[in-house]
């Protein structure tokens, strides 16, 4: 099965020109990404795989973008039939303003957990891990395993998208987790949260030997993705120039700010100190207290902002976004077309990087893309 992106070498070169620029700070607009098809009917193509899975329903490509086809098919499903749905519905996105053809493996967040040994369990539209009996903070000893049933899975099918699409498609890293997401889902949140409490010396022990996997996991995936010459991504959309990931820990949404410096800090510097285009997913209210040790990471490059289910929206917080701004760092952003032209009028663009959650029409979308160079 071909793949037809509509994205040509000079496309490309804009995209590695003005990312670039970007990172450096030598872009004053905004970033702008926006997402259309050219498909209104429905989604029938070769797979029967994707074809049971869709039901047949009309399609909406959000609504696709949105499901972890890898999890879903299965471990007993072929690599190529894998590789196939994707191929179809790849070829029926475009790409407006300073998005470009990408995709990464979803395993779902902190799949890490699974290649550590936790029990992960997929249903329709998200995935989850557990221990039949939660590891002991002070015997675990965390190993690389390159026989892991999940890291195989993640390693296969990722090196099978670099090899069918070549450097057609930004092939992205997998969402392998924060430190402590992850050993939240190997030992449970609650337990955890008690952990951190009562025995704080045999997490930190344990969450360092998380990172140290983590370094691996990721340089495991670097390998194959860089293969394509097409740059770096992740879950995020982010293009990159060199190695690049949205780090993250949505466990510190439950500690405060002295056992986030204790028990994430190390981990993020870590981190940072290894890849050159570093991020931070900044995921709910529960975690703007971590802000300024955030922004007083140097090799940290930036923060998306999520609100979160029942907070008001992106472009709602000016003066959260203007703090990370005045803060040196980038910001990235999943809007509304609204929300997009808001935060321009109100904040100007310079340092912000804004996916428009708006699925468009190519008119629709050069119209968009002009109102928007028009508010900054």
């Amino acid at each position: 099965m071909a793949l037809n992106t509509h994205f040509s070498q000079r496309d490309w070169e804009r995209i590695e020109r003005d990312w670039t620029a970007w990172w450096a700070g030598e872009i004053d607009r905004p970033m702008v990404m926006v997402n259309g098809t050219d498909l209104t009917g429905k989604l029938r193509i070769g797979s029967s795989y994707l074809n049971n899975w869709l039901g047949l329903k009309p399609y909406n490509l959000m609504d696709v973008l949105g499901k972890k086809l890898p999890t879903i098919f299965g471990l007993e499903v072929p690599v190529e039939e894998v590789i196939d749905a994707y191929t179809a519905m790849l070829s029926q996105i475009r790409c407006y303003g300073d998005v470009w053809p990408r995709w990464w493996p979803d395993f779902g967040p902190g799949i890490a957990a699974g290649f550590l040994g936790a029990d992960v369990h997929a249903a329709e539209d998200t995935v989850w891990f557990d221990q039949p009996e939660p590891l002991d903070l002070n015997t675990w000893q965390a190993e690389f395993d390159v026989n892991n049933v999940w890291f195989q899975r993640v390693q296969a099918i990722t090196q099978a998208a670099v090899n069918r699409w070549g450097d057609q498609v930004n092939v992205g890293i997998t969402d392998l987790g924060g430190n402590l997401d992850i050993l939240a889902s190997m030992r449970g949140t609650q337990q955890l949260l008690m952990d951190t409490i009562e025995d704080p010396e045999a997490v930190k022990q344990c969450v360092n030997q998380v990172t140290r996997m983590w370094l691996k996991y990721h340089q495991a995936q670097l390998d194959i993705t860089n293969q394509s010459g097409r740059g770096c991504t992740g879950w995020a959309h982010l293009w990159a120039p060199g190695s690049h990931y949205m780090l993250q820990c949505d466990f510190s949404y439950m500690i405060s700010p002295r056992m986030f410096k204790r028990f994430v800090m190390p981990d993020l510097e870590a981190c940072c100190d290894k890849l050159d285009y570093a991020f931070y997913h900044l995921d709910g209210k529960g975690e703007i207290p971590h802000l300024d040790q955030l922004l007083a990471l140097d090799r940290l490059r930036g923060i998306q902002w999520v609100p979160g289910a029942g907070a008001p929206d992106p472009e709602e917080w000016p003066e959260l976004l203007k703090r990370i701004r005045d803060g040196g760092k980038l910001c990235q952003l999943y809007v509304s077309a609204e929300g997009a032209l808001k935060i321009v009028r109100e904040l100007g663009g310079k340092g912000f990087a804004l996916y428009v959650m708006d699925q468009m029409s190519a008119n629709e979308a050069q119209a968009f893309l002009k109102e928007i160079k028009e508010a900054e």
